[in-house]
């Protein structure tokens, strides 16, 4: 019997992968229409690949299909913006309560780690981007809620759509920075209410800042 060679990752997932990376690097920016034909000859691929891409990318709501138009990269209203930081933070404070109550010493000790880290970058705003993200999914991991991460990581997706990102607000850093570490703290002393509502206050003012 022949062996079959299976390719790690479809081809229209990889094509997701570089639309979606494109969409937040704002190479293709919120409200432009997704030219197909231009971008299936750029990969070199048929256009059923970029489409079922396309499918994927509106599922996860970053491009929104308008029937007879094609596909757009989404745009987010305030109201959008208001509703996505509203479930964030009631995902995430959840997910802060559990892990304050639950966590093994060792997980608690990983996300000190990674807030060490975070208090490093405080002058460079691509790593503070980066270490952020990392801690709210490592405490989403610890919290132990697949249904969670997949709402939380679409979400998030969702969240890099706006044009004015909290954290490039004047300040805003300085301010995650304490808010992070009250969260921190909180978790360290294994107090779920006020992990949970200090988790509530940084969206809280993350999405004051974004607004």
């Amino acid at each position: 019997m022949a062996e079959i060679s299976l390719s790690p990752r479809a081809l229209y997932e990889e094509v997701a992968e570089l639309l979606r990376q494109r969409i937040f690097n704002r190479e293709l920016t919120p409200g432009s229409w997704i030219d197909e034909l231009k971008l299936a000859e750029e990969y070199g691929i048929s256009r059923t690949p970029l489409r079922e891409a396309l499918k994927v990318l509106a599922t996860e709501g970053l491009v929104t299909m308008k029937v007879r138009r094609g596909a757009y990269v989404t745009e987010m209203s305030d109201s959008d913006l208001t509703d996505v930081y509203h479930l964030l933070a009631l995902l995430e404070s959840d997910a802060a309560e559990v892990v304050a109550a639950k966590a093994t010493e060792l997980q608690l000790r990983e996300l000190q780690s990674l807030h060490q880290e975070l208090e490093k970058a405080v002058n460079n705003r691509e790593r503070f981007f980066e270490i952020n993200e990392a801690f709210h999914m490592r405490l989403l991991e610890i919290a132990n809620n697949r249904w969670r991460d997949q709402m939380v990581a679409d979400l998030r997706k969702v969240m890099k759509l706006n044009r004015h990102n909290s954290l490039l607000k004047s300040g805003r850093i300085e301010e995650s920075l304490m808010e992070h570490r009250a969260i921190m703290a909180a978790l360290l002393a294994r107090d779920a209410a006020a992990a949970a509502q200090n988790m509530r206050e940084h969206f809280k003012n993350g999405l004051e800042a974004a607004a």
